[in-house]
């Protein structure tokens, strides 16, 4: 079944490429970061567990999707999720761990698990209760709901708790490491309304005709370039880092 599901992406068909090479480079990273976990410092390993479990979950969903999309030829927007309802709120986590030694508190990492699945949730039901053919007012309501849980994450990460305690830690790595992960939430997270608005009754799909094609180009490319590059941050993070 795997080589078949190889032999059968056809040529011209980009979305297909980037389920599999996301499903490959998914399962690379993680197998890379439950590796180098057992050469960091032991007060960066469970940040570094972490990053493996995240793009470990991906590459499982990827494999289904992949397979699901080169079946059916359709967006997997159930399969999709349930991915992100699991690892958006663990790359939330790293938030949590990279300041704890700064005083986070667990308060901290409830407000931000909560503020990710409101996320999820408002855009689970902008996306797969749309009416069909596409109701701009259902989708337009739903993704600014969803975008409420975004912004709260996006504001902690540069200016609120997150921030606060990454410079009260004193450690330059960990403050250059939290900002670097607060860009991924500002750009590489902004990926994702794009495909958002892609989808019938969207405004990128009103006004331009994208399709469902695209919605998945996007999604693909966000979730490697996301899950891979937050990982990627705390492993710099665990190897470069003051002891």
């Amino acid at each position: 079944m795997f080589l078949l599901d190889v032999l059968t992406i056809p040529k011209d068909d980009p979305v297909g490429f980037t389920f599999f090479v996301g499903y490959m480079a998914m399962l690379a990273a993680s197998i890379f970061f439950f590796v180098e976990r057992g050469r960091v410092d032991g007060k960066w390993k469970l940040s570094l567990l972490v990053s493996a479990l995240i793009t470990f979950i991906a590459a499982v969903h990827y494999y289904y999707m992949k397979d699901y999309y080169l079946a059916t030829g359709e967006n997997p927007t159930s399969l999709r999720y349930i991915d992100w309802t699991l690892t958006v709120p663990l790359m939330c986590v790293e938030f949590y761990l990279l300041t704890k030694s700064a005083g986070a508190k667990l308060g901290l990492l409830w407000k931000l698990i909560i503020a990710s699945v409101w996320m999820l949730v408002a855009g689970y039901i902008g996306e797969a209760f749309n009416p069909p053919g596409g109701d701009t007012t259902h989708s337009v309501l739903w993704g600014v709901l969803s975008t409420v849980g975004y912004a709260y994450i996006l504001y902690t990460a540069w200016f609120g708790e997150v921030a606060n305690l990454a410079k009260k830690s004193g450690n330059a790595t960990v403050v250059r490491g939290v900002r670097t992960l607060a860009w991924f939430v500002l750009v590489g997270w902004a990926i994702y309304p794009i495909g958002y608005m892609c989808m019938p009754g969207g405004w990128l799909n009103t006004a331009f005709g994208w399709s469902s094609e695209n919605v998945d180009l996007f999604y693909n490319i966000a979730d490697a370039i996301n899950k891979i590059g937050f990982g990627l941050v705390v492993y710099n993070i665990a190897v470069t880092s003051e002891k």
